[in-house]
């Protein structure tokens, strides 16, 4: 039998005196992730497990503290895990396209900046200095005189050798001349053209004959400017590196541990002392241009190789590094070359090269929205290719695109060991899992978060943690046992359940902040529970506008619901409008029409294209319900047609099921339905209801539709009995409720809701097969078997009606046939 619902079964509550708090502040914070003891267990695996594609995927819907909460659980793992080392990109003189990584320990990348800097400063003050002393100038000065006394030796012996052939050499700006002379002189150019033809032939001839003497001459000279050349460099270098030597002996003392910083430096020095002269100069300009450069952006761009680009700085970092992207574009998550204008050229070097998440979080963790990742072009692909070569490399995403055909760096790859922890939906999960072969190898644990806890102690004890956490990091006022109470009472309300708690932590660390204002806005040093109704009321209050609106249509009669007398074929309905930031419940007439037929039950709404699939199949099974039940001696003959009244949008789902049931059996039994009752519930063809979801919200639609109607005392709802658990009723209609205002039943099958809205027994089949006499099934049953006997003498009064002309037709053939036989 169908039971009504005492007040105490309508909402579960809490009492402020079994909590063991004054208010949140005396309550110790929260530890770790609280009601997710599936997702912890999946993290800590996932987390220790260190094989290759052991990566997680976080699932769960938005507002459980999916990020929240795993950061929260990353930081409290990583600050006792050791610190990963620094990263530093340094000028690679062999390739210079190319730039190397190097590791050091962690502080030691910003060390080695500071000491290259250090360096390149001594160098420049130094090499400018030694080269402009008195040693270095007397000791270049004596090569330069000693080749400049062997170069005026040839030029001598050179001169000698033409005077003795009449003929004078001298040394011009393109190179050694040769001029005939004539009487011991210089011959002009005009005597040479006053000259004989044969005189000038024979002259021309011997300065052509002497050109081999001067020749060698000239390539004896060259050789010295070489061998000079080379004195000078080989003193240049040696006295660059005295310099040298003396400034990074420190140096190599410092980092003897580290053979890759050692190397680096050893190619520093060696570049400085075979390019001593960038350094002999004192100003400062682009290299290459014919005047300074004041700006800072250009300044010394010939000595930027020789500064380290500190990519990952450790130094501060205590523990693994947490890193959370919350916008993982390509640059973002695998770094970037940065690029500056030179002159309107754009240009890079190694000093430009910036770190993404991926460096940042090597050694440690990082977190990003799958979604994110999916949308941003390259990311997933980059993402997949890092992790299989376990690897992080920078570069242009136009590269990828095969769009970008200049020449730009290629930085060394940075060795990654990294654990990447993915947060999104369940649904993106599994759509990865089916079409994209390389998910599941890379992203080997699945930590799920439930969207509920149990109300148990240890639950309660965890959202009076979370609470007061909340409290003390948003500096928000802290709340009593009563209004603790009352955030627990709503915790129940969002999980529909007197067992569970929603994890839904969003919403309910919303109600705590919008608490705390009203709370401060009264001058209260506490947040008590009159704050929290005051909160949850107003937060009602800016968005039931539409609910607002549709009552007031069916107060004025627009929508035509009636909560008084009953009708035959007419029932209440109820079904839930959500509008995302809030959901609320509303009545529909749905009625039922009778006639014979053999179409069967009809769904106006699936003719009409406006019932989802889940409703179809909700009328389908009422349909199996029917025969079932009543067409097990007899056929079931008959047309009837079910829909909702003043419905001009979708229908969807099954809770209406039952009520489109009842309003049949009312009409085919002529029994009137109590209007002042709704129901809800879906059933199966055994009859049974079914659980639905938001009872509270159709419970609490009626209920005000009825209030603003006016409450008779007979009025109510009946409610699956499987849903009595999920009642979190409001305060005002429990009271209601309590006052013999309104009423719940909870019913079992469509027996015993027939019987609430008719008072008249539904009736069990006997074991002659009937129903007791005067009962709703028996009425049905009676109807149904009418019916089929009406139209069954009807299909055979059509049939004779057929046969008869047939008759006639067939007598006069058989006579035309005599009559054509006798001719």
């Amino acid at each position: 039998m169908a039971r009504s619902l005492p007040p105490e079964a309508l909402r579960r509550t809490v009492d402020p005196n079994t909590l063991p708090l004054r208010s949140t502040e005396e309550h110790p914070p929260l530890a770790g992730l609280i009601g997710q003891p599936r997702a912890v267990a999946a993290l800590e695996f996932g987390l220790d497990i260190l094989d290759q594609g052991f990566n997680i995927y976080v699932a769960g819907p938005p507002g459980v503290g999916r990020m929240t909460g795993v950061q929260m659980f990353l930081e409290a793992r990583a600050k006792n895990q050791p610190t990963p080392p620094d990263w530093c990109y340094v000028y690679n003189f062999q390739d210079p396209s190319r730039p190397r990584a190097l590791r050091l320990p962690p502080g030691r990348g910003r060390e080695l900046q500071r000491d290259m800097q250090r360096l390149i400063e001594g160098v420049r003050r130094e090499i400018p200095r030694v080269f402009e002393s008195d040693e270095y100038n007397a000791r270049r000065e004596a090569i330069l005189k000693e080749i400049n006394q062997q170069r005026e030796e040839i030029l001598r012996r050179l001169n000698q050798r033409a005077m003795a052939q009449e003929m004078m050499v001298e040394v011009t700006p393109m190179g050694i001349a040769v001029i005939p002379l004539l009487g011991g002189r210089p011959i002009t150019d005009q005597q040479f053209a006053a000259l004989p033809p044969a005189m000038q032939e024979l002259l021309r001839r011997r300065r052509e004959a002497f050109e081999g003497e001067v020749k060698q001459a000239l390539k004896e000279i060259r050789q010295l400017e070489r061998a000079a050349q080379e004195r000078l460099r080989r003193l240049n270098r040696e006295v660059a590196l005295f310099v040298v030597e003396g400034l990074m002996d420190d140096l190599f003392e410092k980092y003897r541990d580290l053979p890759e910083v050692i190397a680096y430096l050893k190619a520093v020095q060696e570049d400085i002392v075979e390019n001593v002269d960038q350094f002999r100069s004192r100003e400062e300009g682009a290299p290459g241009l014919p005047f300074p450069l004041p700006l800072p952006a250009f300044g010394d761009l010939a000595l930027r190789k020789y500064t380290v680009n500190v990519l990952v700085d450790n130094a501060e970092q205590q523990g693994a590094p947490v890193i959370i992207e919350w916008n993982p574009t390509f640059p973002n998550v695998f770094g970037r070359l940065e690029k500056e204008s030179l002159l309107g050229v754009l240009h890079t070097d190694f000093t430009l090269i910036r770190a993404g998440a991926l460096h940042r979080a090597n050694g440690g963790y990082l977190v990003m929205p799958v979604e994110g990742v999916l949308v941003n072009p390259f990311v997933w692909e980059g993402l997949k290719r890092a992790l299989r070569q376990r690897a992080v490399e920078i570069e242009e995403p136009g590269e990828r695109m095969g769009l970008l055909t200049t020449r730009t760096l290629d930085p060394e790859p940075i060795p990654l060991h990294v654990k990447v922890i993915l947060i999104g939906s369940p649904l993106l999960y599994h759509l990865l899992y089916l079409y994209d072969e390389e998910f599941s190898e890379l992203f080997k644990v699945k930590a799920d978060f439930d969207i509920e806890m149990p109300w148990d102690e240890n639950g309660m004890r965890d959202y009076i943690a979370l609470i007061g956490t909340l409290c003390r990091k948003e500096d928000l006022c802290h709340l009593d046992a009563g209004a603790v109470a009352r955030v627990i009472e709503y915790g129940g309300r969002l999980a529909e359940d007197q067992t569970r708690l929603s994890t839904r932590f969003a919403e309910v660390a919303d109600l705590v902040r919008e608490a705390s204002f009203w709370a401060r806005k009264a001058g209260s040093p506490l947040v008590t529970a009159e704050h929290v109704r005051q909160a949850l009321e107003a937060k009602v209050y800016r968005s039931n506008l539409i609910e607002e609106r549709i009552r007031q249509l069916i107060a004025e009669g627009t929508l035509l619901i009636d909560v008084e007398g009953a009708k035959v074929g007419q029932v209440n309905g109820l079904s839930v409008l959500d509008l995302g930031d809030y959901r609320f419940g509303r009545p529909n007439r749905i009625t039922a029409t009778v006639a014979l037929g053999r179409e069967g039950v009809i769904d106006i709404e699936r003719e009409a294209r406006l019932g989802g699939p889940i409703h179809t199949k909700g009328v389908l099974i009422l349909s199996g319900y029917l025969a079932s039940k009543y067409a097990q001696d007899k056929p079931l003959t008959l047309s009837a047609r079910l829909v909702f009244e003043q419905s001009y949008s979708g229908v969807e789902g099954d809770s209406a099921s039952c009520a489109e049931l009842c309003a049949l059996l009312s009409a085919l039994a002529d029994v009137p339905i109590r209007q002042g009752i709704a129901i809800t519930g879906s059933i199966n063809q055994k009859g049974e209801l079914q659980a639905i979801g938001g009872v509270n919200e159709k419970i609490e639609g009626f209920y005000y539709t009825c209030k603003v109607k006016g409450l008779t005392g007979e009025q109510g709802v009946i409610i699956p009995e499987a849903n009595v658990r999920n009642l979190m009723l409001r305060e005002e209609v429990v009271e209601a409720v309590r006052e013999g205002k309104f009423h719940i039943w909870a019913a079992r099958t469509v027996d015993e809701a027939i019987e609430i809205l008719t008072g008249i027994p539904a009736g069990e089949r006997g074991p002659d097969g009937r129903y007791p006499e005067g009962t709703i099934n028996a009425r049905v049953d009676q109807r149904l078997r009418e019916m089929a006997e009406t139209l069954q003498r009807f299909g055979r009064e059509e049939r004779g009606e057929r046969k008869a002309p047939e008759a006639r037709e067939e007598g006069r053939g058989n006579a035309g046939g005599g009559n054509m036989s006798v001719e």
